[in-house]
C-alpha cells in the first residue's frame, strides 16, 4: 500500500499493523532527494506512533524516550513484516543509517555523547538492525573546519554492522575534503591485501540525523583493543599511536602521552585506556618503546628485527609513501601494537585524506588533489630525507643498513605489478552502487563548485597508475649501503659555548649566524679535520635546560624554539628564541620573536651534535647564549 497526505489512512493502517504481533519489524518507507529509504524497528522498541497537531509529522515514540519524526509529504507507507533471514553479504553496496537524538538534541562536539536511536537498512544484504545507542563529533581538522560533520556512534550492546564482526564503537567518516570518497578505501583494501594486521573494513552509507539527509558516510571500525578489533591481550598489550594531535603539546592536559625519549616523537596509549594508566605504567611504556628507538637509531638492524615486524614496518612505510600521505611528518594517525612480550607490529592503517598531492594552501575549503606523482615524502634517499618533508628519523635511519634496503625493495616488487589494479578493480565495485546516486545526493547536500566525482576518480585511477611506475624507479635506486657499524656505547665529550647578539627590530630575520667551529669540533671528538665526514653526524638534537633531549619543532631539518627558561617549545606565548638548521650544518640560522622578546633579555639554549666514530656515538654539546639588544627603533622595523 503506497499513499501520501492521507491521515486517516496512516491511522487506519497503522491500527492494523499493531494488531499483527506474529509479525517480526515496523518498516516505515519514505521518500527524499529522488530516493525510497526503508528503515526498520523492532516492535519491542516502538510504544506507538502518532502525529503532531497539524498532522504534517508522524512520531514513532521509543521505549527509551527519544523521537523518530518522518514528515508526512515524504511517506510512502508503514508496515509491519518480517525481514528476510538469508544474507547475500554483498558489502559493496550503499546501505542507509537513521540516527534520533534524545529531544532532536543536535551533536555539536566531540566530547560529549548524545543519547540516540539508530536503525540501518542493510538492503537485503545483511540483517537489518535497530537499537539504543549514542553519538558524538569525532575527528580533528575534519570536524572543525568543514560542514559535513565525522561521528563516532557507540551502541549499548556490541552487535554486528552490516556484516563486520560485533562491537560497541562504530566510526562515521565524512570524507567530505575527498570528492571521490575512495581515499581511505582504496588504502584499506590495498592494506588488506599486502597484509597488514587488522586493517578496517570500509561499508558505505547515506545517513540521516534527526530526519535531515546529511549525505554519504563511510562506515568502519573504530581503531581499539577488542576480540573483533585489534586483537591483543587486554592486560598485556599495547596500542599505540604516534600523533601530534594526541600528543603532550596538543593535549597537555592528558594523562595518556609522553614524548618518545629518543626520537622525541608525540606519542597517545590508546590500550591500556588512560583509566588504567598510572605514571608508572606510562613511564614503563615509554621505556619499552625506547628500547626499539635505541636499536633503530644505533642502525642495529638484527636488534631492530627482533623487536619489531620489519615487514609491517616496511609495508606501512610504502603504502605511505606510495599515496604520498605527508602525515608521517608529523606525524599523526601512525598505530602501531604490541601483544605482551611479542614484537611491535604497525597498524592499522588510518586517515588518508591528506595525501595523493593534497594542495594544503586551500586546506579549509579546498579539494584539489592528484597535481603530481612525482612529489616523495622521503625522498630517492630516504636515509638523507632529499624528499619534501623532514620525518623523525625513527622512520629513516634504518636505511642506513643493507638488509633493511635490500628487503624494502624486495617486499615493494612483490606488490608493485598488481598494487593498482587488484584494488581499483575494487574501487570499480564500490563505484557501481556510489554512481546509482548516493555521490549525486552526496554533492547535493554539500555542494562542491567546480569538483565532479567522475572526473576526480578519474584523476585518481591516473595519478595511481603513474606514481605506482614513478615509485618502481625511486624504489629501485635506493643506495644500498654498506655494512652499518652498530652503535654500542655513547659519550658527551664535551662543550662549545657561543655568544650572539639578536636585534630585537629584526626579529624574525637577523643578519647575525651561530657559527660553529668545525676545527675545534674535530678536536672534541678526536680527528683530524681532513677525517671529517658529515655523513657520520647522526642527528642534531635540541636540548632542555636540564640536559634531556628535547623536540625539533623548528621549520628546518634541526632546531627548536626555545622558551625563556631554555626548555624547546613550539612556536607560541612562551617560544622567544629559535635555531634552525638545514644544509650548512655547521651555520645555523636564529632568530627571537618580535612580540614577546624585550631588549635585554638574555636566553642560554643548548644543541647537541652527534657524530658516530666506530661504534661510539660522540655527543658535542653547543651552548648559545643570546643577548636581545635593546633597539628603540623596534616598532618602525616591526
Amino acid at each position: 500500500m503506497r499513499f501520501k497526505n492521507s491521515l486517516s489512512c496512516f491511522v487506519l493502517f497503522i491500527a492494523c499493523a499493531l494488531a499483527m504481533k506474529a509479525q517480526e519489524r515496523y518498516h516505515v518507507q519514505f521518500s527524499d532527494y529522488g530516493a525510497e529509504w526503508d528503515f526498520s524497528y523492532h516492535p519491542d522498541s516502538i510504544i506507538n506512533f502518532d502525529f503532531d497537531k497539524r498532522g504534517q509529522v508522524m512520531r514513532g515514540h521509543t521505549n527509551n524516550g527519544i523521537t523518530l519524526p518522518f514528515e508526512v509529504s515524504l511517506l510512502n507507507q508503514v508496515s509491519f513484516q518480517d525481514n528476510a533471514d538469508v544474507e547475500t553479504k554483498n558489502g559493496y553496496k550503499v546501505f542507509a543509517i537513521n540516527i534520533n537524538t534524545l529531544d532532536e538534541e543536535p551533536v555539536l562536539t566531540k566530547e560529549n555523547y548524545v543519547d540516540c536511536y539508530i536503525s540501518i537498512d542493510a538492503k537485503g544484504e545483511f540483517s537489518n538492525y535497530d537499537a539504543q545507542g549514542q553519538i558524538r563529533g569525532r575527528g580533528n581538522s575534519s570536524f572543525k573546519w568543514y560542514d559535513k560533520k565525522p561521528y563516532r556512534i557507540k551502541l549499548n550492546e556490541k552487535h554486528k554492522i552490516l556484516g563486520l564482526d560485533k562491537a560497541k564503537k562504530w566510526v562515521l567518516l565524512a570524507n567530505y575534503r575527498d570528492v571521490t570518497d575512495l581515499m581511505n578505501t582504496f588504502v584499506f583494501e590495498t592494506a588488506a591485501w599486502m597484509g597488514l594486521p587488522y586493517t578496517n573494513h570500509t561499508r558505505y552509507a547515506e545517513v540521516f540525523l534527526n530526519g535531515d539527509y546529511i549525505g554519504l558516510y563511510q562506515i568502519t571500525e573504530q581503531v581499539e583493543q577488542g576480540s573483533n578489533r585489534v586483537n591483543i591481550n587486554k592486560e598485556r598489550g599495547l596500542l599505540l599511536s604516534l600523533d601530534l594531535d594526541d600528543g603532550p603539546e596538543l593535549s597537555p592536559d592528558a594523562n595518556d602521552n609522553f614524548y618518545t625519549e629518543v626520537y622525541s616523537m608525540p606519542m597517545c596509549v590508546k590500550h591500556p585506556d588512560e583509566d588504567d594508566l598510572t605514571p608508572a605504567r606510562l613511564d614503563s611504556i615509554k621505556k619499552v618503546f625506547a628500547t626499539l628507538e635505541h636499536a633503530i637509531k644505533a642502525k642495529n638492524y638484527q636488534l631492530a628485527d627482533s623487536l619489531m615486524d620489519m615487514e609491517s614496518f616496511i609495508k606501512y612505510l610504502q603504502i605511505q609513501e606510495f599515496v604520498y600521505n605527508v602525515e608521517l611528518s608529523a606525524p599523526r594517525s601512525i598505530y602501531l601494537f604490541k601483544d605482551g612480550d611479542g614484537k611491535f607490529f604497525f597498524g592499522p592503517v588510518w586517515d588518508w585524506d591528506a595525501g595523493y598531492d593534497f594542495d594544503w594552501y586551500d586546506m579549509y575549503t579546498g579539494h584539489t588533489y592528484f597535481k603530481s606523482y612525482r612529489e616523495t615524502v622521503m625522498g630517492s634517499n630516504p636515509l638523507k630525507q632529499n624528499g619534501n618533508y623532514r620525518l623523525a628519523g625513527f622512520f629513516t635511519d634504518l636505511f642506513a643498513c643493507k638488509p633493511f634496503v635490500e628487503k624494502y625493495k624486495e617486499i615493494w616488487s612483490m606488490y608493485s605489478d598488481s598494487i593498482v589494479s587488484h584494488n581499483w578493480a575494487q574501487m570499480e565495485k564500490y563505484l557501481t552502487y556510489l554512481n546509482d546516486g548516493p555521490l549525486k545526493r552526496d554533492l547535493q547536500r554539500f555542494p562542491i563548485s567546480g569538483f565532479d566525482p567522475a572526473t576526480e576518480t578519474a584523476k585518481m585511477k591516473n595519478w595511481l597508475e603513474n606514481r605506482r611506475d614513478y615509485m618502481d624507479n625511486l624504489i629501485k635506486n635506493i643506495p644500498v649501503p654498506e655494512e652499518v657499524v652498530p652503535i654500542e656505547d655513547e659519550e658527551v665529550v664535551g662543550t662549545l659555548t657561543y655568544n650572539v647578539e639578536l636585534s630585537m627590530a629584526a626579529g624574525y630575520r637577523q643578519s647575525v649566524q651561530v657559527n660553529v667551529n668545525l676545527q675545534e669540533f674535530c678536536n672534541l671528538i678526536g680527528i683530524p679535520i681532513s677525517q671529517y665526514d658529515q655523513n657520520n653526524i647522526i642527528d642534531i638534537v635540541p636540548l632542555n635546560a636540564d640536559g634531556t633531549v628535547g623536540n625539533n619543532t623548528a621549520n628546518a631539518t634541526y632546531g627548536a624554539w626555545f622558551s625563556s627558561q631554555g626548555n624547546t617549545t613550539g612556536w607560541g606565548s612562551d617560544s622567544h628564541v629559535y635555531i634552525e638548521i638545514s644544509n650548512d650544518l655547521f651555520n645555523w640560522t636564529c632568530g627571537c620573536h618580535p612580540e614577546i622578546c624585550e631588549g635585554g633579555d638574555e636566553h642560554t639554549v643548548s644543541m647537541q651534535y652527534q657524530y658516530q666514530i666506530g661504534k661510539t656515538l660522540k655527543k658535542v654539546n653547543v651552548k648559545v647564549k643570546f643577548t636581545i639588544a635593546d633597539d628603540d627603533d623596534w616598532w618602525w622595523h616591526w
